[in-house]
């Protein structure tokens, strides 16, 4: 595992990271997709925990899912680090001054059409959050020790339409964590060497995308 002390804790995952070569990953094609950041922010509590927002119901596209605060790299953005920054204050409405970015992961392809590059980033947990409603419905944290371990996780068919595919899921409480940012959490986990493997729960329930 990693130093129980969170002030250790980037010394550690920076170092991790260091040098790592990220394999494609995601579901989604490698050409012509529209560039992307989100946040992977450790919440620097004594007990870490990754910070996460639900969507607002309402949205039309990812109704509901649990994500990282992120979107599409816009013209005025530096590079991707600036774009999961702003991008985290206008969804969550956290002081930038909470929140120190550490090191950029692997890119994530999605089926929807991006090429996400997720930041990682520490958080001051005096950190306040006042969410955007049009886009957010709900803030929250989850134990880093749960988002991280693989065996935590189960691949499971899904069916969207008369498409089905494969998805990685992450039950916690009245949670449920899946498709790409549990794969992108799994991404992080594996870079940093932690143990496990998921679940094959291919042979169980389908799960219904609406």
């Amino acid at each position: 595992m990693w130093p129980a002390e969170a002030a250790a804790f980037q010394a550690w995952a920076v170092q991790r990271l260091q040098g790592v070569t990220w394999p494609a990953a995601g579901d989604g094609a490698r050409q012509g997709q529209r560039p992307a950041a989100v946040l992977v922010g450790v919440v620097l509590r004594e007990e870490l925990s990754l910070l996460l927002t639900q969507r607002a119901a309402h949205l039309a596209a990812h109704a509901g899912q649990i994500s990282f605060p992120g979107g599409g790299v816009e013209a005025q953005d530096d590079d991707r680090i600036a774009t999961a920054l702003r991008e985290t204050v206008e969804e969550v409405g956290i002081n930038p001054q909470h929140i120190s970015p550490w090191c950029q992961l692997g890119h994530y392809h999605t089926i929807s059409g991006y090429c996400v590059t997720p930041v990682l980033a520490g958080i001051d947990p005096a950190y306040q959050a006042q969410p955007d409603h049009n886009e957010v419905a709900d803030v929250f944290e989850i134990p880093l020790a749960i988002a991280l371990d693989p065996a935590r996780y189960a691949r499971r068919r899904v069916q969207r339409g008369a498409q089905q595919g494969e998805a990685l899921f992450l039950s916690w409480q009245d949670r449920l964590i899946w498709g790409a940012t549990a794969g992108m959490l799994l991404q992080l986990s594996s870079a940093l060497g932690l143990p496990g493997i998921p679940v094959d729960a291919r042979s169980g329930e389908v799960f219904v995308i609406a």
